[in-house]
């Protein structure tokens, strides 16, 4: 089976989690908002599966999806109100920042058929990278490492390391004689 695209329709199985994770986010993981419950968050969401190591951050504000579609390195934080539509499987790195209103979308839809199939695609972003305020990521998007994604910026087709991109659709964006370029 193709990971990177295939149809995807939830089993029975998968809807009961997703019920049973709803109810343990709105009553066990969202009102513990202190940073003294920080390590009790990722607890849960490892007893939902996820892959998240204990040095790692996750606002209590955070949306996920899938618990079991998720891996997060080490240091690395999922800062407030981050939707983590994971529908697919979503990967991030060690010591990187998804910051404050980030939306990550792992799955859409094939529009060429009549039904409309949902479409799982995992998103992959690398160690050592800073996705800045309210960014989109768009489903099937490798971004490796060293990367900085500017506020606001709309990211659907994969990075390089070592860029620093933005705008809608990011581009590269360049520094000559101290003024920006849009690549």
């Amino acid at each position: 089976m193709d990971l990177a695209n295939y149809d995807h329709s939830f089993s029975f199985k998968n809807k009961i989690s997703r019920l049973f994770w709803n109810v343990v986010y709105i009553f066990f993981f969202r009102p513990f908002a202190s940073r003294l419950f920080k390590k009790w968050r990722i607890f849960v969401l490892k007893c939902f599966g996820a892959k998240i190591c204990w040095s790692s951050h996750i606002y209590a504000s955070v949306k996920i999806w899938a618990p079991w579609n998720l891996q997060l390195g080490k240091n690395s934080t999922l800062g407030p109100k981050v939707d983590c539509y994971n529908q697919g499987f979503i990967n991030i790195g060690n010591n990187t920042v998804i910051s404050q209103k980030t939306y990550l979308c792992a799955s859409s839809h094939d529009y060429t058929k009549n039904n409309f199939p949902l479409i799982l695609k995992p998103i992959f972003i690398g160690s050592e990278v800073w996705i800045a305020a309210d960014v989109f990521i768009g489903p099937g998007v490798k971004i490796e490492d060293n990367v900085v994604v500017a506020a606001r910026s709309v990211v659907v087709k994969s990075v390089e390391r070592n860029l620093i991109i933005g705008g809608n659709p990011a581009k590269q964006i360049l520094f000559k004689d101290n003024k920006i370029q849009i690549d």
